[in-house]
């Protein structure tokens, strides 16, 4: 297997855990929105009086996680359609990329991606352009070093290689 189909074949993976992480919290969310949604209507929601606000609070629950299934349906399509290839070293750090970085002498892995920033996945870090870790990547190359405040302190991140 050539390093290029390796690198390909580990971005896929990384997507494909993501996207199946999305889909059981969608599944789980929509369970609840249900449950919520027939909470608010259900015989016993009625209001006993005009201070009683059972059933608006449920159906605000409801609507609120309607609204995050489509969120996580939005960022399932984004992972989806991420366009993946192989980067050179000399290449700038964007979306689909894998970092090699050294932090603190100690080396560490990033995915930038356009959504699920926090996760981790075979021992890499998925980092979004949003975050600090993903802003301070974004169009640097192999070689370069950014500063970048985690947990507080302000850390040098070397980019060690990009793929």
């Amino acid at each position: 297997m050539s390093a290029v189909t390796a690198v390909l074949d580990e971005k896929k993976a990384i997507v494909r855990a993501l996207r199946e992480k999305l889909t059981s919290e969608v599944a789980a969310l929509a369970r609840a929105q249900a449950d919520a949604m027939a909470a608010a209507t259900h015989e016993e929601a009625k209001p006993e009086n005009d201070k009683d606000t059972r059933a608006i609070e449920a159906s605000y629950l409801a609507r609120g996680q309607a609204e995050r299934v489509r969120v996580l349906e939005q960022e399932s399509n984004a992972l989806e359609f991420l366009p993946l290839r192989a980067f050179k070293d000399d290449d700038p750090v964007s979306l689909g990329a894998l970092v090699d970085a050294e932090v603190d002498g100690g080396a560490t892995v990033y995915f930038l991606a356009p959504c699920s920033g926090g996760e981790r996945v075979n021992d890499v870090q998925v980092v979004t352009p949003l975050s600090p870790i993903g802003r301070a990547l974004v169009g640097r190359s192999a070689g370069e070093s950014v500063e970048v405040k985690m947990a507080a302190k302000m850390r040098e991140l070397e980019i060690v290689g990009v793929r």
